[in-house]
């Protein structure tokens, strides 16, 4: 089945510290990538999806490798000899993820190149989805992205980036040089409050949501999506500017929020949703996720964005 969406990235073994924050005893091991995340969220959701990337020829990769296609994503990964698959450790405290740190320096990943990336499966779907990552770990990444948005220019292909701005791998001016010069070739931009300020660069008068989609909006993307966390998100399409609230929810875990809300709006638009009902099921799939443990454990299936899903939270004996 030909992908709707195609996407790529890396993807880590991901160890949890236990709640004590000691790194003395067995953790769990799970997987986490933002590329990944959405993938996932999209299957679950009925949208065909292809991630792309590359893992260590290891046990890690394998089982990241393993994971990934279970949850029904069509998966392209080298297996590379010579390097490892990489890796995050999650630390919490109280149940609740306080610190991440990555291990992915020289990972299989970091060197990803053009040559990984299949042009015809880019051509051949709706959107193409890629984040201010993985242009991060390193020239090759970079190189890729450019190449797979040139690709999908080219074929009519849909671009959507998500900032997903890591100061762990690169500084804001490094990441601002680098995606700003993406932002004409982008369609549909998802971005934070503090990543569309750090995009923007700009010292000025601090501004409010809708002028920071606005002042975005106006570098190249024909709909600008700010996510607002608790608050819901806006976008700002073809001069107008949208609004969406999210319902209250018992945040466990944060992690993974913005690629479910992403997940759920890409899902949506290639359903032929219009910006409005993007955004509200772009919030309900965040909502889902953050209600458990985990960076994509909780992401929703179809059937959890229903009407009844919404009032469903009895328990059934």
């Amino acid at each position: 089945m030909t992908a709707r969406v195609v996407t790529l990235g890396e993807t880590m073994a991901l160890v949890s510290v236990p709640a004590d924050g000691l790194v003395r005893g067995p953790a769990p091991i799970g997987l986490g990538g933002a590329e990944s995340n959405v993938a996932i969220g999209l299957a679950r959701l009925g949208t065909p999806v292809t991630w792309m990337s590359r893992l260590g020829d290891d046990g890690l990769g394998a089982y990241v490798r393993r994971e990934i296609r279970a949850e029904g994503v069509t998966v392209l990964a080298a297996a590379d000899p010579d390097a490892p698959t990489g890796l995050m450790v999650k630390e919490l405290r109280h149940g609740t993820p306080s610190r991440v740190r990555y291990y992915r320096s020289g990972s299989a990943a970091s060197r990803l190149t053009p040559d990984d990336i299949p042009d015809e499966l880019i051509a051949a779907a709706d959107v193409l989805h890629v984040t201010g990552i993985t242009p991060a770990l390193g020239p090759g990444p970079r190189k890729t992205v450019e190449h797979a948005v040139e690709v999908a220019r080219a074929a009519g292909t849909l671009v959507s980036l998500d900032v997903n701005h890591r100061r762990t791998l690169w500084t804001d001016d490094e990441a601002r040089s680098v995606l700003t010069t993406l932002l004409p070739s982008v369609d549909l931009l998802f971005a934070g409050v503090e990543e569309a300020t750090m995009l923007l660069g700009s010292p000025g008068p601090q501004r409010d949501e809708s002028e920071l989609g606005a002042a975005l909006a106006s570098s190249g993307p024909a709909t600008v999506v700010i996510k607002l966390g608790e608050r819901g998100a806006l976008a700002v399409s073809a001069g107008e500017l949208v609004r969406a609230e999210a319902s209250p929810r018992v945040v466990v875990d944060p992690v993974g929020a913005g690629d479910a809300f992403v997940a759920g709006y890409l899902s949506a638009l290639c359903d032929g949703g219009d910006v409005s009902h993007c955004l509200a099921t772009g919030n309900r799939a965040g909502g889902q996720v953050v209600t458990v443990p985990g960076d994509w454990e909780g992401l929703p299936f179809a059937a959890d964005l229903t009407p009844q899903a919404a009032f469903a939270d009895e328990v059934i004996r």
